[in-house]
C-alpha cells in the first residue's frame, strides 16, 4: 500500500511560518510534544503500532523538493535563510517514539523543537487515515460526496441573500483530521471548481501549490505557549510572542490567536500598539458570538475602524454556523472561517478527536487556559494554578 505522506510540504502553513520565526529567535529551545485522542475510537488505536511506526519510517526519509523549496521561496514572507535551511531538513527518527498503554496509542516528539514540531501534522493524519482505512472506502466516500455536494448547494442558495459589507470567505482548515489524503484533495478541488467565488484556500501547503490557490495560516497555540518558557515574566508571555512575530514578519501574517490564557487576557495585552500592527484576530475556542462582541468592542474601545479587521473563526465549524455567524458580524467587520473536519471527514463514520500538542518546552511545562476548558492540555497541576493565579482565572 503507497505511504500516506506524499510531501513533506503537506502540513499546515502554520507550521513554516512559526518553523521560521522559532529558528530565528529561539533556535535552541528544547520540546516535547504528545499525542491524545480526545473521544473514543471504535477501536483501540493502539493496534495502529506497527502502521504508524512504518508510516513515520517513511517520513523520516523524505526531503523537499526543489521545485517545493522554489515554490516556498516564491512566498513573501518565507526568508532565504529558512528555505536554505529547509533543503537539508529531514524529520530524525530519533526523536519520535511510539508505544502502546492498553489500548492507548502514545506517541511523543522529544527533541530541538525546530527539529520536532513539524511532526505534529504528519502524525495526525497518518493515524487518521490508518484509523479510516479499516471502514468500506467506495461506502464511505460515496456518503462524503452527497454531503459535499449538499454543502455546494447550500452555498449556492445562501449566495441569493442580500449582499452584506464584507463578502463571505472560507477556507480548508482540514489536512489534520482528513478521512485521507485523496478525499481531502477530491474536497479542494471540487470546491475550487464550483464555488470560487467563496472558496479562498486551504490551510495544505502542498494542496495550495497544486491548485494555485492561497495557503492560509498564521499561527497556532504552541507558538504562544513557547514563550511561557522563554524566560520572560510569565505575565508578558503573549507580548513577548506578539512582538517577536511582529519583527519577524513586519506586517505579513496578521492574524493573532487569542485563546491560550482566554480572551479577556489576551485583550489586556493586545493594546493599541499591536491592534494597529495586526490585521485580525483569530477564534478556536469558547462561545464564538460573544469573542467576537469583545474584539469589536475592543477596537471601538481603542478607536481603530473594525471595517479594516477581520475576525476569522475556526472553531468546529460547518457551513451553517460560518453562515450564522456572517450574518451577525459582516456588516461591521471582514470575516473568515477556516472549516476543517466537516469538509475532508464528513461521513457516516465519527471522526476521532485527535490532537498532538506542546507539554514542554526548555524543560517547563506550558499550557493554555482556553475559553473551553476541555481543551486543556497539561498534568501539571502547580503549573496550571499558577498559570490561572497570573491571568486572574478561575478552575472551570
Amino acid at each position: 500500500m503507497k505511504p500516506i505522506v506524499r510531501s513533506l510540504l503537506e502540513t499546515d502553513l502554520y507550521k513554516f511560518t512559526m518553523w521560521q520565526a522559532l529558528l530565528h529567535r529561539h533556535p535552541d529551545a528544547q520540546a516535547e510534544y504528545a499525542f491524545v485522542c480526545r473521544n473514543q475510537p471504535a477501536y483501540p488505536l493502539a493496534e495502529l503500532k506497527v502502521d504508524v511506526e512504518r508510516e513515520l519510517d517513511h517520513l523520516c526519509s523524505l526531503s523537499f523538493a526543489e521545485d517545493e523549496i522554489e515554490y516556498l521561496r516564491r512566498l513573501r514572507f518565507i526568508k532565504s535563510d529558512f528555505a536554505d535551511f529547509l533543503t537539508v531538513f529531514r524529520f530524525q527518527r530519533k526523536f519520535i517514539t511510539v508505544d502502546t498503554d492498553g489500548p492507548t496509542l502514545s506517541i511523543r516528539a522529544r527533541g530541538p523543537q525546530v527539529h520536532v514540531m513539524g511532526f505534529e501534522i504528519f502524525v495526525l493524519y497518518i493515524v487518521n487515515e490508518l484509523y479510516f482505512r479499516r471502514y468500506d472506502q467506495e461506502e464511505a466516500l460515496a456518503e462524503g460526496r452527497k454531503r459535499l455536494s449538499a454543502k455546494i448547494e447550500l452555498l449556492r442558495e445562501f449566495g441569493k441573500e442580500t449582499a452584506r459589507a464584507h463578502p463571505f470567505e472560507f477556507f480548508d482548515f482540514g489536512v489534520r483530521r482528513r478521512f485521507s489524503g485523496d478525499w481531502q484533495e477530491e474536497v479542494v478541488a471540487t470546491l475550487a471548481k464550483e464555488v470560487p467565488q467563496y472558496f479562498k484556500g486551504t490551510s495544505n501547503v502542498y494542496l495550495a501549490k497544486k491548485y494555485k490557490l492561497v495557503p492560509i495560516g498564521t499561527m497556532a497555540h504552541e507558538y504562544l505557549q513557547s514563550f511561557q518558557a522563554f524566560g520572560v515574566r510569565l505575565r508578558d508571555f503573549q507580548k513577548a510572542a506578539l512582538e517577536d512575530w511582529v519583527q519577524e514578519y513586519r506586517g505579513d501574517l496578521g492574524t493573532a490567536l487569542t485563546d491560550v490564557v482566554g480572551m479577556d487576557a489576551f485583550l489586556a495585552d493586545f493594546d493599541l500598539y499591536f491592534a494597529k500592527l495586526f490585521d485580525g484576530l483569530r477564534h478556536d475556542s469558547g462561545d464564538p458570538i460573544e469573542w467576537g462582541e469583545k474584539a469589536l468592542a475592543h477596537y471601538a474601545k481603542l478607536k481603530l475602524d473594525s471595517h479594516t479587521k477581520r475576525l476569522v473563526f475556526s472553531d468546529g465549524l460547518d457551513l451553517p454556523t460560518a453562515f450564522s455567524l456572517y450574518r451577525h458580524f459582516a456588516d461591521r467587520t471582514m470575516t473568515g472561517f477556516g472549516i476543517g473536519t466537516n469538509l475532508t471527514n464528513d461521513t457516516h463514520i465519527p471522526a476521532l478527536n485527535i490532537v498532538m500538542k506542546l507539554v514542554n518546552c526548555n524543560g517547563q511545562p506550558v499550557a493554555k487556559l482556553s475559553d473551553a476548558p476541555g481543551k486543556t492540555l497539561c498534568k501539571d497541576e502547580t503549573f496550571l494554578a499558577y498559570l490561572r493565579q497570573v491571568f486572574n482565572q478561575i478552575a472551570a
